[in-house]
């Protein structure tokens, strides 16, 4: 059965958490709005008893999982991208929710006020925001992402275990995020997370990761994304 992936057509967003693991797997996925435009989204939930408050969402035959966290827990088994114990399953969990909130913040720096108002109308804020963001909350969460790395009993190479997992994937997005978003602050700091860089680089180099980078199907990031780059919150 192919599923059916419902994001926005224009960014990677979101959505592009659930991309990378379907694409990682070899999965065959249709991405619905890039096929047939962001109309679909706003039809889509209309008469759905468990509609989702916000794209992304995933269609598995009658299945639909909206929330990035919650899709990825339901394709980790389908897909061999989440180990069976149940410890190690619901730990890989705790790490996307953890990524989640860490990609909230990175969209809060450039919209600390409302997400429904313009960038330029609260610069002074975004200004304030980035500092903190850049000086504090980065580390902190990349310190984190360093230590499991380094208390993985199977080895510094993935974040749970000894193969490839979705947390994984999504670390590899994040940083990417990061790096874009704020490329001098990571040229200083991406040195002091050596097994972050290391997961990351293994991640663009696993061959279907690969081959879906250098693929149409992965989009440029831009000033619509979660992931902004605006010089001035990037000294």
């Amino acid at each position: 059965m192919t599923y059916e992936l419902y994001y926005w057509s224009g960014i990677q967003g979101r959505g592009e958490y659930v991309r990378l693991a379907l694409e990682a797997a070899g999965a065959p996925y249709r991405d619905v709005a890039r096929e047939d435009g962001d109309r679909v989204l706003s039809a889509f939930g209309k008469g759905i008893e468990t509609p989702s408050f916000a794209p992304p969402f995933l269609k598995d035959g009658a299945v639909v999982v909206g929330q990035v966290a919650a899709i990825l827990l339901y394709l980790g088994d389908r897909l061999e991208l989440a180990p069976k114990d149940e410890r190690l399953r619901l730990w890989t969990h705790q790490i996307q929710l953890t990524i989640a909130d860490f990609v909230v913040e990175g969209h809060d720096v450039h919209h600390p006020i409302g997400a429904g108002q313009y960038y330029e109308d609260q610069k002074p804020e975004a200004l304030r925001r980035a500092e903190e963001f850049r000086n504090e909350r980065v580390p902190k969460f990349l310190d984190w992402f360093e230590t499991i790395l380094e208390r993985n009993p199977a080895g510094p190479d993935h974040l749970v275990g000894d193969r490839l997992t979705y947390a994984d994937l999504s670390l590899f997005q994040v940083m990417s995020g990061l790096s874009y978003a704020f490329p001098r602050l990571m040229e200083r700091l991406y040195g002091d997370y050596p097994k972050i860089a290391a997961v990351s680089a293994a991640v663009a180099k696993h061959p279907p990761i690969a081959a879906y980078l250098k693929s149409d199907r992965r989009l440029a990031p831009n000033e619509e994304d979660i992931f902004r780059h605006y010089p001035e919150l990037d000294p």
